[in-house]
């Protein structure tokens, strides 16, 4: 089951040119035994750079540079601001399930927050989005000072965070100013390692003759890559399926496409998998036998293996929930003190 709430949200937010970022994913997750209740990742420029769960309860590096820039006091306040998340993730399950009415089942509570940071016109933006279940829950706007969201049974945290002046005047200091000079920091300390360029390794693999060809692009960085298909040296999009963005242990990604197509078909035609990275272009049009190629099954297991990893996916999600059309509710006297905020920290 978490595999597949894994395969629904991992993407990667791509930045543009000249554009830093720092986000910080955290996932709850309540009715599964064995998976950690609250897991964090900290992220600049999609590159993970910390990670914390409720299972080892320590927050620790997942870079060199941090390793070499930062103290034990440093790892000591992050590990007690990720225990403190966890024990208020585990409040704010009783309080989602008693406004949606769940006494029973498997939830998840996501959040995301962190800013941007545009090293030529220096533009900053801050970022907040936190969500129930899979769905947009609360979202704050940086320019209009306010959280809003698409749900009514958000409206009491609504009231509760809208009404506190001292709450947003400290999130607006934390999104335009604290985190930004945390990014700064992170970007000087990683710079090396974050302006890297690794161009994929491509490889056409087929568990069996009726299955699907993958064009599996793997170990490139950074995370931007594009792939498609070609038919008789032309664009190929029919029974084509794009998987999603997956990290490596090594900080690299890898991707996958599928094309479904007869053993007949692909002996009449000449296919291509075309994979653009950073201006390059690699193409692979033969299939590896089993005894040459990594088995399909590496590339499934690949998605168990990030499945601790899940929280960095999450702000795709939601970033294109919101692009869709993010309809706020509005807030009414029903309130409640209870509510899903989290204080922000760099």
């Amino acid at each position: 089951m978490m595999q597949h709430v894994v395969l629904l949200l991992l993407g990667a937010h791509l930045a543009s040119a000249g554009t830093h970022s720092l986000r910080y994913f955290h996932i709850g997750v309540s009715g599964v035994n064995d998976f950690p209740e609250f897991t964090a990742v900290g992220q600049v420029d999609d590159q993970q750079f910390d990670y914390f769960d409720s299972k080892i309860m320590k927050d620790v590096p997942k870079t060199e540079w941090i390793r070499q820039n930062v103290g034990a006091d440093y790892w000591d306040g992050e590990t007690q601001k990720r225990i403190s998340h966890h024990q208020r993730f585990k409040v704010d399950f009783q309080t989602l399930k008693g406004r949606f009415n769940h006494t029973s089942g498997v939830h998840t509570i996501q959040e995301m927050y962190g800013c941007e940071w545009d090293d030529q016109t220096g533009a900053t933006n801050g970022l907040y989005q936190d969500a129930y279940d899979g769905k947009d829950f609360v979202y704050f706007d940086l320019k209009e000072m306010r959280y809003i969201s698409p749900v009514y049974q958000a409206i009491p945290t609504l009231q509760k965070w809208n009404d506190d002046k001292a709450l947003l005047e400290n999130d607006k200091n934390y999104f335009s100013s604290v985190c930004i000079e945390w990014l700064q920091k992170y970007v000087q300390y990683g710079k090396s390692s974050l302006e890297k360029t690794v161009s994929p390794q491509v490889s056409l693999l087929q568990k069996s003759s009726s299955s699907p060809v993958v064009c599996h692009a793997t170990g490139f960085y950074p995370s931007g890559v594009t792939i498609s298909w070609m038919k008789n040296d032309q664009e190929h999009h029919e029974d084509v399926e794009v998987g999603e963005l997956l990290p490596n242990e090594d900080g690299t990604f890898q991707k996958t496409s599928e094309l479904k197509v007869t053993p007949e078909e692909w002996k009449n035609n000449q296919f291509n998998c075309v994979v653009e990275h950073q201006g390059k272009t690699k193409r692979a049009n033969e299939i590896r036998t089993n005894n040459e190629s990594v088995p399909i099954g590496i590339i499934v297991g690949a998605v168990a293996a990030v499945v601790l990893l899940v929280v960095i996916a999450v702000a795709s999600y939601m970033v294109y929930q919101k692009k869709k059309g993010f309809k706020p509710v509005n807030a009414s006297d029903d309130g409640s003190n209870s509510s899903a905020h989290t204080d922000p920290h760099a």
